[in-house]
């Protein structure tokens, strides 16, 4: 989509300005968007504002969607080794059980989102995996191996999961004799879209499909948001129909959207920087 707007407002020219294409890497888990601003991307190319667009299963397709402030959640990921005192399953006693206080630990992490967050605000903590360094039926391991992530929208909420989360290690390592490693790393800050390019975004949007929807808030995580901290811009969501979530197995990309996707870039560039 990008392409096919630069091939057309390259022809065109129909634009007051220069224009600066972003291809951008390691979107997913790399954040080649922090890179690329560390290198100097908005300086470099004297950018003033700046727009991204993703596509959208279950929104219809070539329809807009967005919303101002807030719309990405911050995305954390953590990892903790968890070490007791490895034996016999049929002699619990002489062990300190690890996979018991991962047990622990994993309900009580959901304690921090039922109990210790506002309930009107957004929380995600989720443990995705749990690796045991035995595979036997009668070995009570000696460590169990944890991954997981948080999602917030807010510094004091991801300051406050954080905390909590080294307080519930502390006290089950503590509670059971073993011992508790939890590394923490912030990833992705929350992905905050400006309110006036956010109008302009939807402007748009609307001239081309005729709406746009107020989009819902995203737990996921989005790395267009280290641009956003950098300039001024917005970040749109374009519908890719009835299709399987991104992330599935069986998720499709649908080519017929493609013309929308096209017309929104080109008409940004076009309503922003007019011919005079």
């Amino acid at each position: 989509m990008l392409l096919g707007a630069t091939q057309y407002l390259a022809e065109t020219r129909n634009f007051d300005g220069t224009v600066v294409v972003i291809f951008q890497p390691a979107e997913e888990g790399g954040g080649g968007a922090k890179v690329m601003c560390d290198d100097g991307l908005m300086e470099r190319f004297a950018i003033q504002e700046v727009y991204g667009m993703h596509n959208w299963p279950g929104q219809p397709a070539g329809s807009f969607a967005i919303r101002p402030g807030p719309f990405f959640a911050a995305s954390d990921k953590f990892e903790i080794e968890i070490e007791g005192k490895g034996g016999h399953a049929a002699k619990p006693h002489e062990t300190i059980d690890p996979v018991v206080m991962a047990s622990q630990l994993i309900s009580a992490f959901q304690i921090i989102v039922s109990r210790n967050a506002d309930p009107t605000e957004q929380v995600v903590v989720s443990v995705t995996s749990v690796e045991t360094s035995s595979k036997a039926f009668n070995i009570i391991p000696q460590k169990v191996h944890l991954l997981g992530t948080v999602r917030t929208l807010n510094v004091e909420l991801q300051d406050m999961t954080e905390a909590r989360m080294r307080a519930h290690c502390e006290a089950v390592a503590v509670g059971f004799g073993g011992q508790i490693r939890l590394d923490y790393e912030r990833s992705y800050p929350v992905m905050d879209n400006h309110a006036a390019q956010t109008e302009f975004a939807a402007d748009v949007a609307r001239h081309v499909a005729g709406s746009c929807e107020d989009a819902p808030l995203v737990m996921g995580g989005e790395d267009f948001a280290f641009m956003l901290e950098e300039r001024p811009g917005a970040y749109i969501l374009v519908g890719n129909g009835d299709t399987a979530a991104v992330h599935h197995p069986e998720y499709n990309f649908n080519d017929e959207i493609i013309p929308a996707g096209c017309s929104w870039w080109a008409e940004v560039v076009e309503q922003r920087m007019p011919v005079q």
